[in-house]
C-alpha cells in the first residue's frame, strides 16, 4: 500500500489486466467475425450437379389459341391469375400465371401480321405485361405506365415487323417487377418469318415441342411448400435460389425422337447469370441470340453465358440411346468477391435430353442463314453515354416523371454502357434490337454478334452498342432502358427516353394507371 494510504501503485497492474480483457475481447470479435464471414464464404456457392433425379417429363407450355379478326388481326387472350402448383409431388405452392397457374402460353405470330393481346388482370394488385424484344409503338410496350388494375384490361395492339425471334412476355410494375416474375408471370412469345420466304424456308428444327423446344430456365428456393424469395447475405445482385425450374417443372427430362433438337433457351430468373453447355462437353451450334438468327451458325464447345432476360437458340446433336444434360457452369462474374457472391460460382443441372433409340434423321445446318437487320454504327446521328450504378444509370433513379432520354425516329445511335460498381448487371433497351460493337475496346465474341436486346456488363467493362430507332414517335409515352437483373430495376437502376419528329420536343409522361378501357 501507498504510504499515504493509497492504491496507486496497483493501478499499472489494474491498467494491465484491463487492457488484456480486451485484447482478448477484440480478439474473439475478430475471430467471430472472421469465422461468419468465412461461414458465408464457404456456404456461397450451391451445386446440383449429380444429384438431380431428372424424374419429371418436362412440361411444355401450350400454344396459346387466337382467333382472326375480319381485318386480319390475330386475337389473343391472357389473363393474369394467382393459383397453386404442385412442384413437388402433394406440395401445393401459390404461384400466379397467365391462364393458368404458372407461368403461361407460347404465343405465336408471323411477320406482317397485326396482332392484339387481350389482357385482364384477375390479380388482387395492378401489374402490366412487358412484350421484351418486341418493336412496338411505346404505349403498347406494356412499360410501367400502362399498368392494369384489379379487375381491369387492356387490349394493345400493333403490326408485327421484325425477324422471326424467340421473344417473351412478363411484367414490368415499377417497384414490384422481381415479385411478380418469381410468383410465376412469364412466358414466350415465338415470331416466325412471313410463309413462303427464303428465312421461313430454312432447315432448321421447327416442330414445336419435338425437336424446337422452349426452355424457359428459372432459379427457385423452396420453404416448405412455399417459395423463399428472401436475398441472401452479401447478394447484392438480387434472389439467387438453389434449385431451377425449366417450363416449371422441377428435376425435368425430355424425350427427344430427332437428329437435331433446337432449344430456345430464356434465362426467365431475376438475377442469376448462366453459363450454358453440356454434361459431355458436346459441341452445339448457336443459330440465334435476343433478336433472331446469326448470319450463320456458331459451333461451340464452350459455354454460352445468359444473363436475365437474354435468349438463345442452340442446336444440338443426338445419337440413338443416349443422354446429355443441359448444365451451367461456374463463371467469372468480376472479381472473386463479386463471382462469390453473384452466383458465379455456382453450377446447375438443368435439364437431361433422352434419345430414343431410334431417329429421325435431320437435315444438316446450312451454312448461311440470312442478314442481320440491326445498324452498324456507321452512320450514327449521335452517341449517348450510361453509367451503371446502384444509385441509378448516370447518377439518376428512376422518375416516372421525367423524360432521360430524347430520340429522333429515322436516326441511329451509338450507346457506350459502362459498369464500374462492384458487381455485375446487364443493360436491356425496349422497343430496339441493337448490334453489340465493342466489348472493352475489342470485338465482340461470335455469340454477341447477333441481333441483341439484352446485353451482360460485368464490373469493369464497356460495351458499345449501335441501335436505330424507328418510331412511331410519341413525346409524351416513354420507353424503358434498364439494368436486368429485377431487384436493381426495382431499386432506380432505370431510365426513360422518347421517340420524336426532328426538332420535336420530349412531352410529359402520364401518370395514373390504365387498364379501364380497350386501346
Amino acid at each position: 500500500m501507498n504510504p499515504t494510504g493509497g492504491e496507486t501503485g496497483n493501478r499499472p497492474s489494474r491498467l494491465k489486466r484491463v487492457l488484456v480483457t480486451l485484447g482478448v475481447v477484440v480478439g474473439v470479435l475478430i475471430a467471430a467475425v472472421g469465422g461468419g464471414f468465412a461461414w458465408l464464404w464457404t456456404s456461397a456457392d450451391v451445386s446440383t450437379v449429380g444429384k438431380v433425379s431428372f424424374r419429371n417429363e418436362l412440361a411444355i407450355p401450350p400454344l396459346a389459341k387466337s382467333t382472326v379478326d375480319a381485318d386480319g388481326t390475330r386475337v389473343f387472350d391472357l389473363r393474369m391469375q394467382a393459383g397453386e402448383t404442385e412442384f413437388k409431388d402433394g406440395r401445393p405452392t401459390p404461384t400466379w400465371g397467365f391462364n393458368g397457374s404458372y407461368l403461361g402460353p407460347t404465343l405465336r405470330a408471323e411477320r406482317g401480321e397485326k396482332v392484339k393481346v387481350r389482357v385482364a388482370n384477375g390479380l388482387d394488385e395492378a401489374s402490366t405485361v412487358h412484350w421484351h424484344g418486341m418493336h412496338l409503338p411505346a404505349k403498347m410496350d406494356g412499360g410501367p405506365h400502362q399498368m392494369v388494375r384489379p379487375g381491369g384490361t387492356w387490349s394493345p395492339s400493333w403490326k408485327v415487323d421484325q425477324p422471326a425471334a424467340t421473344l417473351w412476355y412478363h411484367p414490368h410494375p415499377h417497384g414490384a417487377t422481381e415479385k411478380h416474375v418469381q410468383r410465376g408471370l412469364a412466358g414466350m412469345f415465338i415470331l416466325d418469318d412471313k410463309d413462303g420466304t427464303k428465312a421461313a424456308k430454312l432447315p432448321l428444327p421447327k416442330r414445336y415441342g419435338v425437336d424446337d423446344l422452349p426452355v424457359i430456365v428459372q432459379d427457385v428456393k423452396f420453404d416448405g411448400a412455399k417459395f423463399d424469395h428472401g436475398h441472401g447475405m452479401m447478394q447484392s445482385v438480387g434472389f439467387l435460389g438453389d434449385q431451377t425450374l425449366v417450363n416449371g417443372t422441377l428435376d425435368p427430362y425430355q424425350e427427344v425422337g430427332d437428329e437435331l433438337v433446337r432449344l430456345r433457351l430464356l434465362n426467365a430468373s431475376t438475377a442469376r447469370t448462366y453459363a450454358f453447355g453440356f454434361s459431355d462437353s458436346r459441341q452445339f451450334a448457336l443459330i440465334g441470340t435476343d433478336g433472331g438468327l446469326l448470319e450463320k451458325p456458331v459451333r461451340m464447345g464452350g459455354h454460352l453465358r445468359l444473363s436475365p432476360g437474354e435468349r438463345a437458340e442452340v442446336v444440338v446433336r443426338m445419337e440413338p440411346g443416349e443422354k446429355t444434360v443441359l448444365r451451367s457452369y461456374p463463371q467469372r462474374l468480376g472479381d472473386s468477391f463479386a463471382t462469390r457472391f453473384g452466383g458465379g460460382d455456382d453450377s446447375f443441372d438443368v435439364l437431361e435430353l433422352r434419345a430414343k433409340d431410334t431417329l429421325r434423321p435431320s437435315p444438316e445446318l446450312p451454312d448461311e442463314l440470312g442478314e442481320l437487320e440491326v445498324p452498324e454504327g456507321k452512320d450514327a446521328a449521335r452517341g449517348r453515354h450510361f453509367d451503371l450504378k446502384m444509385s441509378g444509370i448516370n447518377g439518376r433513379k428512376m422518375d416516372m416523371g421525367r423524360i432521360d432520354e430524347t430520340v429522333t425516329r429515322g436516326t441511329e445511335e451509338v450507346w457506350t454502357v459502362r459498369n464500374s460498381n462492384g458487381m455485375a448487371h446487364n443493360f436491356h433497351v425496349h422497343d430496339v434490337q441493337f448490334r453489340v460493337l465493342e466489348v472493352d475496346g475489342e470485338a465482340p465474341p461470335p455469340e454477341l454478334r447477333g441481333a441483341k436486346d439484352t446485353v451482360f456488363v460485368p464490373d469493369g467493362s464497356t460495351v458499345k452498342l449501335a441501335m436505330r430507332f424507328d418510331g412511331p414517335p410519341d413525346p409524351d409515352v416513354p420507353y424503358m432502358y434498364h439494368c436486368h437483373l429485377l431487384s436493381h430495376e426495382d431499386g432506380g437502376m432505370m431510365g426513360q427516353f422518347v421517340v420524336v419528329e426532328k426538332g420535336q420536343r420530349a412531352g410529359t409522361p402520364p401518370r395514373g394507371q390504365q387498364g379501364q378501357h380497350d386501346h
